[in-house]
């Protein structure tokens, strides 16, 4: 297996091996980006309301902060992984840390609404770097690349969580809006000098042509439905059009790319075995993650005094789910481990099955802090160990000229899980408010909500049986034979 791998995964034309010394820094500052990158989207949550107290608007309007910055991210999915394939590695971290740079920048210094939704939608696209990683380690490390790639990912993805909530928590107690945008700048700056004081010179990894067209026509697609998800409570009937019309041009755009000579997507990817069940994961698992983070981000800081709820502020919810983030350390590397040897359904079914098990807890033992600690903690293992094998499979099945692009397709479907998953829960919290407290849900609609969001592991379960059923041991022959 370790020399099937090394035979795979060597590095490609015009790259050289690194020694030790450089495979450290590369990893060090691989963990870095990825950190960053993911910290910036749990932040901006916890500064909402200092946000519409900032500008003097509505909380509908300060919620668009977020609306631009998963419009950002659906656009930057799709088009910074697959550029990383056909530009060189360095030229794509520079043009991320600019983008992300600026972002936090522009709301810095002209301080205004509309500098603050320009500054999010920046934010939203250089977000995707975090999946650069997946490519450049896998071109400049020699022997199990994707392996060490995908767990710098996943690692790095919880010491992100932990920065992002904790950090957004801090800065709303103890720092004004333009200090916090001053150093998230630079801390983009500072992280993308790093990247390229290591990272090593090297050719694009592939002269394959990207279609514009295809491009703008997906990212067009992508953002009609994660605008409808994320509006879904305010727009009402006019989501559904916006859906259904996203679908449409998605369906049409798959069939375009089938005969296209210069595919955005190499879809042939997803007839490999398990490849499409890794995707149809991920976005599953990003729909679990943001209904997890809705649910108990809305109970815990609704006031006790209202008649339940625990009354804490955003740094004391942020604390409450360190244990979703943290245990992504301990899943996350033994699952990646485990799809290396060929046997993704197990990692699949397990994630599935302990982030299932975490949401049904939480439905019925939501009152305690100490019962958001065991369900966090479920949740939080469950989910690492789903995304490590959503994102080793792909990296598995093709070859380094196409890291990036194996990277694009679950990271841009995971976008769209995780805006299914809020648009859900959103929409259930809406259905029935307190009568003497308007605006403020209906205690027994977390217990639905929770009970809704563990669909979507059985989702999961019902995906990876069929994959099983249709390809027994075919992944763990593709993998040994290459």
């Amino acid at each position: 297996m370790a020399r099937a791998n090394e035979a795979v995964l060597s590095p490609g034309p015009g790259v050289a091996a690194q020694v030790p010394s450089r495979r450290g820094a590369l990893i060090g500052v691989s963990a870095l980006l990825c950190t960053v990158t993911i910290a910036v989207n749990f932040m901006l949550g916890p500064l909402l309301p200092l946000m519409q107290s900032h500008y003097g608007v509505s909380v509908s309007a300060v919620t668009w902060g977020l609306t631009a910055m998963l419009l950002g991210s659906g656009a930057g999915f799709v088009l910074i992984p697959r550029l990383q394939d056909n530009v060189d590695d360095r030229t794509m971290l520079l043009w991320s840390g600019v983008l992300l740079t600026a972002g936090a920048l522009i709301p810095a210094v002209a301080d205004t609404y509309p500098a603050l939704l320009v500054g999010s939608a920046l934010l939203g696209f250089g977000s995707a770097a975090q999946m650069l990683p997946l490519g450049f380690l896998r071109r400049h490390l020699t022997g199990s690349s994707v392996a060490t790639a995908v767990s710098v990912l996943i690692m790095a993805t919880g010491t992100g969580v932990v920065v992002g909530m904790v950090g957004g928590g801090l800065a709303v107690k103890y720092l004004s809006l333009s200090a916090f945008f001053y150093l998230l700048a630079a801390a983009f700056a500072v992280t993308t000098v790093a990247l390229l004081a290591v990272v090593p010179h090297s050719h694009p990894a592939s002269s394959a042509r990207i279609g514009v067209g295809g491009t703008a026509w997906m990212i067009a697609w992508v953002t009609l439905i994660l605008l409808a998800m994320a509006q879904i409570t305010a727009w009402g009937d006019v989501c559904y059009l916006l859906l259904a019309a996203g679908l449409v041009a998605g369906a049409a755009w798959v069939a375009a790319q089938r005969r296209s000579a210069a595919p955005v997507f190499d879809l042939a990817m997803l007839k490999k075995p398990y490849a499409t069940t890794a995707c149809v994961a991920s976005c599953l698992f990003g729909a679990v993650d943001a209904a997890f983070v809705l649910l108990v981000t809305y109970y815990t800081q609704t006031p006790a005094e209202v008649g339940y709820g625990l009354g804490t502020d955003a740094l004391g919810t942020s604390l409450l789910m360190v244990p979703f983030a943290l245990t992504m350390f301990i899943s996350g590397k033994a699952a990646e481990r485990m799809v290396q040897q060929g046997r993704p359904g197990v990692i699949l079914v397990a994630g599935a099955a302990l982030c299932g098990l975490g949401l049904v807890w939480l439905a019925f033992a939501h009152e305690q802090t100490w019962q958001y600690l065991v369900g966090s903690a479920l949740v939080g293992l469950g989910s690492r160990a789903g995304y490590s094998g959503s994102f080793a499979i792909p990296q598995l099945v093709v070859g380094e000229d196409q890291a990036g692009m194996a990277a694009g397709v679950p990271a841009t479907v995971m976008m769209i899980g995780s805006a299914l998953g809020a648009a859900v829960i959103t929409t259930v919290l809406s259905l029935e408010y307190l009568p003497q407290v308007p605006g403020v849900p209906q205690p027994h609609l977390y217990t639905v909500g929770y009970l809704l969001a563990a669909a979507f592991p059985v989702l999961i379960l019902l995906a990876t049986g069929v994959s099983n059923a249709r390809h027994p041991g075919a992944f763990k022959a593709l993998v040994t034979r290459a």
